[in-house]
């Protein structure tokens, strides 16, 4: 696949998303983590977004909940480059009604080579990289073997 480079600003943008059991735990690293985050733009899923939006100073772009669309306008704004790094605070434990639409954000995510923390550890480094504060250049597949693919029926 050929490759080209989509350039990430110094101010980033990043999606935040938790399952319910870890709401508190994104909230508190959000708290903690509040003087590097505050120079991004931030998007969230419903309940998500206004639980940060309602605890911080942050200015969050809610959007819907994630089990009524939330991790799927979150994906399609990744696939637009509208969404720089995602921070996805999840319950592995505990099965989630909408688990195809998280999978499905997984994917993109991974497809669009953006970075992505999956807890609090990962979510530590990401924010702390060199990365986050200067602009970053990076690596997209464009796909084209996919497109001109052919099938023979």
């Amino acid at each position: 696949m050929e490759k080209n480079t989509v350039l990430m600003e110094k101010c980033k943008k990043i999606a935040l998303v938790a399952h319910d059991n870890k709401k508190k735990d994104l909230l508190n690293w959000v708290k903690k983590n509040n003087e590097i985050l505050k120079k991004h733009k931030f998007y969230a899923t419903g309940t998500t977004g206004s639980i940060i939006q309602k605890n911080t100073d942050l200015e969050i772009i809610v959007l819907k909940s994630g089990p009524l669309g939330g991790d799927q306008q979150i994906g399609a704004k990744i696939v637009e480059n509208d969404i720089d790094c995602l921070l996805f605070f999840w319950d592995p434990l505990e099965s989630q009604p909408h688990d195809p639409d998280v999978k499905a954000l997984l994917r993109i995510a991974a497809l669009y080579n953006i970075p992505v923390a999956t807890n609090q550890a990962t979510a530590d480094f990401i924010i702390t990289s060199q990365f986050m504060a200067d602009e970053y250049e990076r690596n997209m597949n464009t796909f084209e073997v996919y497109y001109n693919r052919r099938i023979e029926i």
